[in-house]
């Protein structure tokens, strides 16, 4: 079979590798800036689109994280989860787990509540959309364990409005056991736990054996490079432990998209799946990181149904949910 976009686009999907901020298209970005009276230095579309460029991790975060100033109030949070539950709907996501990054947010004076209830609020009203999301906390992993402390202590009043913890951004000399206690408080807490382990970093082995040996997660965000240990590869299909890779972003690090390496982890029947991380600055939204990864690789229907069960089947929800879900996607690969 010849992948198609109509094919990606339709097929019903979860997506577990989402930032919120990362959603963050232009034309909102100058949006709220102009409500908010903050001076981005740029006044059309096309010169905020001129500041989405960058070359590996480090240019990236030097880009995006700047951008969320225009993020001030709950509303700003509302509309910009709202705007990305809309696009998600077009893609017909039917469940996903979208990452938000509190502390880049308080440490610019924005309360935690603002954050989370605006983000909250968006969910709440996308169920008309036919999309049922949950929101998964991350911890900054370039700022000090005592902030993910207090961050995580400001977020339990609101255990109700997320799901999970995770743990994201500059990964240089960040391992994951720098937040082995937040993660320890998180799991006592009843929250579940996932972490990444980008592509091709310093030490990139050594991090996934520490999230999955010694943190107990329960799913590793990227963390692709996995396939250079057996052993390890080994132990995520004997746990059934997910593995999201998001082929778009990875373009920025690795030109093949890591589309060698998802293919070998899907051979060996680990939970691998596909997902957009963010998707407003690497061209495109989870449909279209299917079909250039089945595009590129020329894979199957069967290959592609793949990729999107395990999604399903490595997300938070109920079995009841994943067998409702895994049954659309079934039956859609039947009349597909």
């Amino acid at each position: 079979m010849t992948a198609t976009r109509e094919f990606t686009q339709n097929m019903p999907k979860a997506e577990l590798h989402l930032h919120i901020e990362g959603t963050l298209e232009p034309e909102l970005k100058l949006k709220l800036a102009k409500r908010n009276h903050i001076d981005i230095g740029q006044e059309t579309i096309d010169e905020v689109k001129k500041t989405y460029e960058y070359d590996d991790l480090a240019s990236f975060l030097g880009v995006y994280y700047p951008a969320m100033n225009v993020l001030q109030h709950e509303q700003d949070f509302y509309e910009l989860a709202f705007s990305y539950l809309k696009r998600a709907a077009q893609n017909n996501v039917r469940h996903v787990e979208i990452f938000f990054d509190p502390q880049a947010h308080t440490s610019r004076g924005v309360s935690f509540k603002d954050v989370i209830t605006g983000l909250h609020r968006a969910i709440v009203d996308a169920r008309a959309l036919n999309v049922d999301a949950d929101l998964i906390m991350c911890f900054l992993r370039d700022f000090s364990k005592e902030s993910a402390r207090q961050t995580l202590e400001q977020a339990l009043p609101y255990k109700d409005m997320f799901i999970g913890v995770g743990l994201d951004s500059d990964e240089h000399n960040n391992p994951p056991l720098k937040f082995a206690r937040q993660f320890e408080d998180a799991k006592a807490a009843g929250l579940h736990l996932t972490t990444h382990c980008d592509i091709d970093q310093k030490d990139s082995i050594e991090h996934i054996r520490q999230a999955l040996e010694q943190m107990d997660v329960e799913r590793l965000d990227h963390g692709t490079n996995i396939v250079e240990d057996p052993d390890l590869v080994d132990f995520v299909v004997k746990h059934h432990i997910g593995l999201t890779s998001c082929p778009l972003s990875n373009t920025y690090v690795s030109p093949k998209m890591k589309g060698e390496e998802v293919l070998s982890l899907l051979e060996r029947d680990a939970k691998v799946s596909i997902h957009s991380d963010d998707p407003a600055y690497f061209g495109g939204y989870i449909a279209d990181n299917y079909y250039a990864l089945a595009t590129t690789y020329d894979l199957t229907k069967e290959q592609i149904i793949k990729l999107a069960r395990n999604a399903f089947e490595t997300s938070w929800i109920s079995d009841e949910k994943k067998a409702i879900y895994i049954k659309e996607l079934n039956d859609y690969a039947k009349i597909n």
